[in-house]
Order: structure tokens, then C-alpha cells, then sequence
């Protein structure tokens, strides 16, 4: 994003939002851009085209506070999104020093959120498991016809897969990204508190913990005594559901074309790609596979 345009539309959601600052100081400028604005407020811009996103965000702040639930939270006193030329800007109380969290606290707090009732003051959308696959496969430019041809059939099975899936745990409320980096602990006091609001959902609860099963059972990244710590904490083994195959199939699909999409901006990228879809078309062996690395 353009840094003058943010500056710009910056500074009218501040105006319009009654606050004040002198010098917003940029945090992060990626996918959303992030802006102190006075010590302890922050204000968020996100991409164009993600003012609904921004309105749940909020909303689940807000929710969250009330449960008493240890998270980011949103200043209280602005209605907010607020929308400038198509971007939501909203409005935050910084985060204290920080690090990720540990497996074992990850599980704590999921086993806590699963545990929550579904909000009544706002509707929390379905888990959406596929949205944006069908986009990122024919865009994905790295990859040859034949292996997008490939990735259209594999995306149809398993959108046929996941209407069929057996029963599991209740449906509840859902991070949707829950890894060790969006539970942190906060360096003062320990304290640990939920951050990326932007994906939480009502759906299998088995999704949340994908992450962790994919980490030790497909690429080999978790010792087995650490994935059976985490295990003990939450109280269900993801492993032994016969779901589970469907939606780590569906997560690893979305790690692939995540990488495709990252190799169109960044060539380093390339190799990932392609090695993450050889493995998920079999020609790499059994799991767990060797080689999947994180991408820039």
C-alpha cells in the first residue's frame, strides 16, 4: 500500500473519529497496515474490500471482553469501522511486549473458546474452508496447467468430502487460525491473550486444531512428546477422527496455493510451491514429508 495514501486516509479516519495525533509512527505496513497513534492506541488499516471482515472483528473484541476473555481489544468509545475510499480503519489499545505462545497455551485457550457460547449480539458467519482456493489455483502462475488441472479435481473431491463429514466434536465458535503466534504472552506479566481476530467462525472445532496435528503429523516439525503435551491440555486428539484426513487435506491445499500465491511476488518462493503440491500429488512418499518451510 501506497504509504502517502495511507497517511491520507490515516488522517481522516483519525478526524473523523474524534482522536488526535501528531505524528502516527507506521508499526507494520503489509497486508494491513498498523499505526501508533499515542502511546498504548494503535489504528488499523485494512486492504480494500474488507469492511465486513472489520465489522466482525470488532464486534468479536467486544464479545470477547464481556466473556472475559483475556484478548486485543478494541477503544471502546468510537463506533468503528470507520471506511476511507474502501479501506476499514479501526481503532485498538496496543499490545503489551509480547512473544508466541507456547503449544500447551494454545491448547488452554482453545479448549476455553470452544467452551464459549456461540454470540447472540452479532452472527458470527459458517467456516468457510474454501474460500479463495478456486482463485488461487487459477492464479497461480507458477504452476503449469496441467498441475492446475490437477488442483480443480483435488479442490472438487474435497468439497464433496467435506459435505460428508462424519460427526465430531459440537459445532462452536472457532479462532480459525490458532497457532502459537496469534495466542502471545505478554512479557511483563505472562498473561496470555488472543490476537487476529479476522477469521473467527462457527464450525468443527477439530478445525483449530489442524495447525498443531499438520505441524507433527505431515511435516514433522513437533517431537511426539510435545504434540502429546498439547494433546493432555485440550483433551482430544485430533488424529484419531475420522474427519480429520478431510480437513488436513483442505489445509494443506490452502498451504500449497499459499505458496503459489507468495511465488507470484516472490520468485524464492517458487521452489516451496512446488515441492508442497508434489507432496500433495504423492510423488514425495508418505507423511510425514520433509521440506515444507515457511515462506516469506
Amino acid at each position: 500500500m501506497n504509504a502517502d495514501h495511507l497517511h491520507a486516509v490515516l488522517n481522516d479516519a483519525v478526524s473523523r473519529a474524534g482522536l488526535t495525533s501528531d505524528r502516527p509512527a507506521a508499526i507494520r505496513i503489509g497486508e494491513n497496515a498498523i499505526f501508533r497513534l499515542r502511546p498504548g492506541v494503535v489504528a488499523r488499516i485494512s486492504r480494500q474490500g474488507q469492511l465486513e471482515t472489520a465489522r466482525k472483528e470488532v464486534a468479536v473484541a467486544r464479545w470477547l471482553q464481556k466473556e472475559s476473555v483475556q484478548a486485543v481489544r478494541v477503544l471502546g468509545e468510537i463506533q468503528q469501522p470507520i471506511s476511507v475510499c474502501g479501506h476499514a480503519v479501526t481503532f485498538w489499545h496496543e499490545l503489551p511486549p509480547h512473544e508466541n505462545g507456547s503449544r500447551v497455551e494454545l491448547a488452554a485457550s482453545l479448549r476455553s473458546l470452544h467452551q464459549l457460547p456461540v454470540p447472540r449480539e452479532f452472527e458470527l458467519p459458517l467456516l468457510a474452508p474454501f474460500e479463495g482456493l478456486a482463485e488461487r489455483i487459477e492464479s497461480a502462475a507458477t504452476f503449469s496447467d496441467a498441475e492446475r488441472q490437477w488442483l480443480r479435481r483435488h479442490l472438487d473431491d474435497l468439497r464433496a468430502e467435506y459435505d460428508r463429514l462424519p460427526q465430531g466434536k459440537p459445532h462452536s465458535v472457532l479462532h480459525g487460525d490458532a497457532w502459537p503466534g496469534n495466542i502471545v504472552r505478554s512479557t511483563g506479566d505472562g498473561e496470555i491473550l488472543v490476537i487476529d481476530l479476522e477469521r473467527f467462525s462457527v464450525g468443527p472445532p477439530e478445525w483449530d486444531l489442524l495447525h498443531t496435528a499438520i505441524s507433527y503429523a505431515t511435516v514433522g516439525k513437533l517431537s511426539h512428546v510435545e504434540y502429546a503435551e498439547f494433546v493432555d491440555v485440550y483433551g482430544l486428539d485430533v488424529l484419531d477422527w475420522s474427519g480429520y484426513p478431510t480437513l488436513r487435506d483442505i489445509r494443506e491445499l490452502r498451504l500449497t496455493l499459499f505458496a503459489a500465491q507468495m511465488a507470484a511476488e516472490n520468485s524464492q518462493s517458487t521452489g516451496q510451491a512446488s515441492h508442497r503440491l508434489a507432496c500433495l500429488k504423492g510423488e514425495l512418499g508418505e507423511r510425514p514429508w520433509k521440506g515444507w518451510e515457511a515462506v516469506p
